[in-house]
């Protein structure tokens, strides 16, 4: 048989059955909820929900983030690139956002929480700077400033103070390039001496 004669390969059926994006088809996950309004003024909530993780199960659903549209707008296709890419590595169905609730992984839920929690209060032309930031940090990087946020100001009424404010400032000022000089070669993205914005916080 030539090569031309070969039969195409079929497409790997994906690893496991998955929701939105990457979220096992299990009884009750945890995982993150993205909830997008019909009307375009409305306003967007992230929300986590432990699932049966929750010792409570009153409290079983956390309000991270309220988002106004427009700065949802310009987060929202370049974290969708990025997390689809991701799921396709781990050969896991694709996903796009849509009207309603969308259904987030639990560690994507995480990454996308620190972007949102850094865009909620800057200004529009410097969201730009905060999701080139954001797509240049490492997802290990990403769920550490998760973790350091969550636990003392991560709900929806601490966004002008602590780690929700240090993130503003961290992913929004200074874009990733400027940090290095000129004519000096960009490390690796897998290089472990490779400087992140995590220093900005010792």
């Amino acid at each position: 048989m030539t090569q031309s004669q070969k039969p195409a390969r079929k497409p790997r059926a994906p690893e496991r059955p998955t929701m939105g994006f990457g979220v096992p088809t299990t009884t009750d996950p945890h995982h993150f909820i993205v909830r997008v309004p019909q009307s375009t003024s409305g306003h967007v909530t992230i929300v986590e929900s432990l699932g049966m993780q929750a010792q409570d199960p009153s409290a079983s659903l956390i309000e991270r983030v309220v988002i106004d549209r427009p700065r949802w707008t310009a987060i929202r296709s370049e974290v969708q690139r990025d997390f689809n890419a991701r799921l396709k590595e781990h050969n896991l169905r694709v996903s796009a956002w849509k009207v309603g609730e969308n259904p987030v992984d639990r560690l994507l839920g995480k990454e996308l929480c620190v972007l949102a929690w850094a865009v909620e209060g800057m200004t529009m032309e410097n969201i730009p700077v905060a999701v080139r930031n954001w797509l240049a940090l490492r997802p290990e990087e990403r769920w550490w400033l998760f973790g350091m946020t969550a636990m003392t100001t991560g709900g929806i009424s601490d966004g002008n103070r602590g780690w929700r404010l240090a993130l503003r400032h961290a992913l929004g000022d200074v874009a990733q390039h400027e940090l290095y000089k000129i004519g000096t070669s960009r490390p690796k993205k897998n290089d472990p001496d490779r400087p992140t914005l995590l220093g900005l916080f010792d």
